[in-house]
């Protein structure tokens, strides 16, 4: 079993009086939760407490969705070019200051310093994207049969829109729901995860001073997520919700925006298969693969949870899978050379446990890895060793389940009929991936993949300029791109006698 390493080094944070932040914005006004209640925000790495935040009640979030749906008149009868130029003006701050959001995005939520600052450019992109949509909303005409008659096509802005965001990529996922709705006219109230909320109160700043005019975003910070989502989807003010979160919590917000026909876009979770195919270079695709799998530690939704490699070169495939991430660091994300970080919480490390003890009881075997790590400094912090199994099978937890971890479970095939049946056993149709150096077989297989997104030979697959988004349990509707500007626009119909 190839040794991890762990970093030891005394750069780790120390523990110094928590601030208490006002982290309530409505109407342009910073302020405490009127109850006066907080909650903690603890750095994963460490389990210290490094601020309070306002832990806002009901009272709040209809505060937050009023003052929303009074400034969306004006905020919508202002230019596409005055939207434009508030969002490109927020993209060139939250460059300014990417090395700052950075290091906070690291003791909130654990990832590396250079993946955070990596999530920051993206963030920033989502941005500069939307700022330059802002000017393409284009309308139509429509030739009629009367010769007295013309259509024209419009679009305009959904309304007020109510965001959950989720704390796995705590500023860049805020910019993509955010962005394009300022962009398409529409005002928005924000809940950011209980886990992350300080990365959105620095988001907000950026916007505010960018010169977002006060109601058009409303950030509410609480601890009871069950509470904001009852009020977007029952609240008659707000027009449409977007979520990215889990698939059990999106289908609760679907099934409350249904009762009252809002629009509804959600990001939910993902399984995504990585299949190898015999021609593929097994080396090429082990480091490919050891690279996405530790995206954020295992912990993004298009990281692939089910590795499917034909037997013919299953084993060099492994062998070099397994070096790559055992050379990796695993420790605090502000230490030099750390490449892995922490999981978010305790409950992420006992699933890690539970997936690893059901796979090995099942017949797996655990090349490398396989365990919480507790080795010095280590033991305060929420983290599991890098992991390879192999000898994965259908019946085991981690062939069903997404793991939404650092677990790489192996899978031989011989087919490929079979291997692409494999790949779509499951509900989950966000990301997947093919190696092959056969274009033709690779097309084939991109088409029978029921995935809304296919990388070939390429394990960034996304972009602020493409349409990032699943099929079945992964969700509904597409987020970047021009799919995920029309998400927050209505069409609407001139029909003039002329």
């Amino acid at each position: 079993m190839t040794e991890v390493h762990a970093a030891v080094s005394e750069a780790t944070p120390v523990a110094t009086e928590v601030p208490v932040v006002a982290s309530i914005f409505i109407n342009g006004t910073w302020s405490p939760a009127r109850a006066q209640r907080t909650f903690s925000v603890t750095d994963p790495s460490s389990g210290e407490s490094i601020a309070s935040v306002s832990d806002a009640g009901v009272e709040e979030i209809r505060s937050a969705i009023d003052a929303a749906h009074d400034a969306l008149d004006a905020w919508g009868a202002r230019t596409a070019y005055e939207r434009s130029a508030i969002l490109y003006r927020a993209h060139q701050l939250m460059l300014d200051r990417a090395d700052e959001l950075a290091t906070l995005m690291t003791r909130e939520q654990g990832k590396p310093l250079r993946a955070a600052r990596t999530e920051v450019q993206y963030a920033a992109d989502f941005l500069i994207w939307f700022a330059e949509e802002a000017k393409r909303i284009y309308g139509r005409t429509i030739p009629s049969a009367r010769a007295d008659q013309r259509f024209v096509v419009q679009h305009q802005p959904v309304g007020v829109v109510g965001a959950v965001t989720p704390w796995n990529y705590p500023i860049s996922m805020i910019t993509r729901k955010i962005a394009p709705a300022l962009a398409a006219g529409c005002t928005v109230v924000l809940k950011p995860a209980e886990a992350t909320p300080l990365c959105a109160v620095e988001v907000f700043r950026i916007l505010e001073e960018a010169g977002v005019p006060p109601g058009v975003m409303n950030l509410v910070t609480t601890s009871d997520p069950r509470m904001v989502g009852e009020e977007f989807t029952s609240n008659e003010k707000v027009a449409k919700v977007t979520f990215t979160g889990s698939t059990a919590v999106g289908r609760k917000l679907a099934e409350g925006a249904g009762r009252s026909l809002k629009r509804i876009s959600l990001e939910l979770g993902g399984h995504a298969p990585f299949i190898v195919f015999s021609d593929a270079d097994p080396v090429h695709a082990a480091k490919g693969a050891a690279a996405i799998k530790m995206l954020n530690t295992g912990q993004a939704c298009i990281v692939p949870n089910r590795y499917f490699v034909h037997s013919s070169i299953v084993d060099e495939f492994c062998d070099v899978l397994t070096s790559r991430l055992g050379r990796m660091t695993v420790g605090h994300g502000l230490q030099d050379g750390v490449s892995v970080g922490p999981l978010i919480n305790e409950a992420a490390v006992e699933r890690m446990e539970r997936h690893v003890a059901d796979a090995v009881n099942h017949g797996a075997k655990v090349r490398l890895g396989g365990h919480r790590l507790t080795e010095g400094e280590l033991a305060a912090g929420n983290f599991f060793a890098p992991t390879v199994l192999s000898g994965v099978t259908p019946d085991m937890l981690i062939y069903r389940e997404e793991t939404f971890g650092p677990i790489a479970p192996v899978i031989v095939f011989d087919d490929d009929d079979d291997v692409i049946a494999m790949a779509n056993d499951t509900s989950y149709g966000l990301a997947s991936y093919i190696y092959s150096r056969d274009i033709s077989r690779a097309m084939r297989t991109a088409e029978r993949l029921k995935f809304g997104m296919v990388g070939v030979n390429d394990i960034n697959p996304t972009s602020a300029a493409a349409p990032f988004g699943g099929v079945g349990d992964s969700g509904l509707g597409r987020e970047g791109a021009q799919e995920g500007l029309l998400e927050y626009l209505e069409t609407r119909l001139l029909g003039i006698s002329v």
